[in-house]
Parts: structure tokens; C-alpha cells; sequence
């Protein structure tokens, strides 16, 4: 018997073209645009598929994006007759702001409700992207601890911060851009193969997202949470949680707390997951997957071509 998660994709996973057949293929993804549409104030289906690039990248549009698009994705699963292959998962969880897609995944919150607080949460972190100049930076071939002591020097220099732990020599730091040079030069002194800057808007996942977060707790303290139907892992502690409260607690956290991606992998194939579904765009999930556990089977589902294929695979497993 399988072991499925269901995991799902954070912001940088959008691409232009991301969702141009799925309202076709299955008109009832229609209204999950259209009701982000009415409170971007954008037509988001038409940004996702046809861009400009440049849009489709900032904050605000990509994360309700990325959101609809993942979850779009499971309901053309859905109405293709491969419901049964979600909703025998037997755990959930997301990158970033896929942890949102996860917990509506999992039945906690309700989609409407968690569109909200999605769009509101790319408002609020560009708006502090917009006050302070920051930026993350990739460091490859450091260990946690390593890069933990990277950050403890360099933060002599302004405020830094470890920002995802993706891989167990992949971290990404984030902060303010003096301090992000100078933890460049410690961890390249260190033993470093890469520094990599990333292309993003400012410093994620790190203090300088306390506006952030100041300004989207109201909304996620009237944000009505249940207790998950399915295992559910945070991103802030990479174990998982059913309490409400305890999720609520670790929503408002995760703007400013790092993302225990590779914990969180880990915990789920020493759990047993021997399979994993990644609906939405992208295939980033996929890379962070093999690189716990290379033999771990993912289906990354990011169109409705792809959706068929798997929908039609499982019929014929079966």
C-alpha cells in the first residue's frame, strides 16, 4: 500500500503560461480565479497564463497565484476521476506559502478564507520589502550549524537571518545586503562550493518581515482553522501539528521564522512516504524531494496535460 504526501510549491515556482488549459480543460477552476481576480483587482488567469513576466513575479500576484493555481490543479484532479488518489494522502504540507495550499488541502481552513489571508500576506511582505532593502542569498556546501555560524558573524554587519533550510548544504540567508555580502565572504572563506544571490524581492523569512507580520496577524486571529484530516507538518518546527491554535501560532511565525524544508522531507520518509503528489507549477518540489531521498517516486502535476497522464495511470493501476 502506498504512503502518499501531497506537498506543494512556494513562491519562485511560477511561470508564464502556468495555467493557460486548465480553465478550458475544467471549467470548475474557473471561479477560483475569478474570485482572486475580484480581490487582486487583476485578472489573475490571464496574468498567470499570459503575463507580463515581470508582474506575474512581484509579491503580491505571485503568491495568490501560485496558491490558485495549486489548488486548481487539484480540483481538475478531481473532477478527471482521480480524486481518490488525493484523498487517500495520508499527509500534507508546503514550502512557504504553500503551507496555506496544504492546510486547505487538508480540510483546516476553507479555500475563500485562505485567499484572503493569502493576498493580504503578498500585500503586507512587498509593502516590507518596500520599506527596507534587503535580499537572500543561497549557501551551498555549508551544513546548518555551519551556516548558523556564518549568520552569527556576518550579523555584525546589519540583520541577517537563516531563511530556508532546503537541503542539508543548501541554506538560503536572509537579510539586510551588507550583511548578506559579508556572510558571502565568511561562508566562501569557510569552505562554500557556491554563493548564489537570489533574484527576489527582499529579505523573506527574516526580522525585516515584522511589518509583515504586525500587519496580518488580525486576519489570520479571525482566520477560522480546523484540525487537519490528514497529517500536517509546519514549516517552522518540521513536525507535525493538528492543533489549531498551534497552527495558527506557527502561520503568523513562519513570515519572519526559517522554513525547515529538508527537516520536514525527512520526518516524512522516516514516517514511511513512499510517494509524493506536487500540484502546482514548477518542479521545485520534486529537486528538494530527490535530494533527501533520490529513490522517492514525485508526481509533479502543473498542467491539465499532466493531470490526464496521472488521472489515466492511476485508472489503469487500478
Amino acid at each position: 500500500m502506498s504512503h502518499t504526501a501531497v506537498l506543494f510549491p512556494g513562491q519562485g515556482a511560477q511561470f508564464v503560461g502556468m495555467s493557460a488549459e486548465l480553465i478550458d480543460r475544467c471549467p470548475a477552476t474557473a471561479p477560483m480565479f475569478e474570485r482572486a481576480s475580484t480581490l487582486l483587482g487583476t485578472d489573475l488567469w490571464q496574468v498567470c497564463a499570459l503575463g507580463p513576466e515581470e508582474l506575474l513575479r512581484t509579491t503580491v500576484i505571485s503568491q495568490p497565484a501560485i496558491f490558485v493555481v495549486s489548488l486548481a490543479v487539484c480540483r481538475a484532479i478531481e473532477e478527471a476521476g482521480g480524486g481518490d488518489r488525493l484523498s487517500s494522502a495520508e499527509a500534507t504540507a508546503g514550502l512557504s506559502l504553500g503551507e496555506y495550499s496544504a492546510l486547505v488541502f487538508s480540510g483546516a481552513i476553507e479555500f475563500e478564507a485562505a485567499l484572503e489571508v493569502v493576498v493580504r500576506r503578498g500585500e503586507f511582505m512587498q509593502a516590507a520589502c518596500d520599506e527596507i532593502p534587503g535580499g537572500m542569498t543561497a549557501l551551498l556546501g555549508l551544513d546548518h550549524e555551519a551556516v548558523r555560524a556564518v549568520v552569527a558573524e556576518a550579523s555584525s554587519a546589519g540583520v541577517i537571518a537563516v531563511a530556508n533550510v532546503n537541503a542539508k548544504t543548501q541554506i538560503v540567508v536572509s537579510g539586510e545586503l551588507a550583511a548578506l555580502e559579508r556572510a558571502a565572504q565568511i561562508a566562501t572563506e569557510r569552505g562554500a562550493k557556491r554563493v548564489v544571490p537570489l533574484d527576489v524581492a527582499g529579505a523573506y523569512h527574516s526580522p525585516l518581515m515584522a511589518s509583515a507580520t504586525k500587519r496580518l496577524s488580525p486576519y489570520l486571529e479571525k482566520l477560522e482553522i480546523r484540525a487537519p484530516s490528514i497529517a500536517f507538518t509546519p514549516n517552522v518546527t518540521g513536525v507535525p501539528v493538528s492543533d489549531p491554535a498551534q497552527i495558527r501560532q506557527g502561520l503568523r511565525a513562519q513570515i519572519e521564522s526559517s522554513v525547515l524544508w529538508a527537516p520536514t522531507l525527512e520526518q516524512l520518509v522516516r514516517g514511511g512516504v513512499d510517494h509524493v503528489i506536487e500540484p502546482g507549477p514548477g518542479r521545485v518540489i520534486a529537486g528538494q524531494v530527490k535530494q533527501v531521498e533520490r529513490r522517492l517516486p514525485v508526481d509533479s502535476l502543473l498542467d491539465a496535460d499532466s493531470v490526464s497522464a496521472f488521472v489515466e495511470a492511476g485508472s489503469t493501476a487500478s
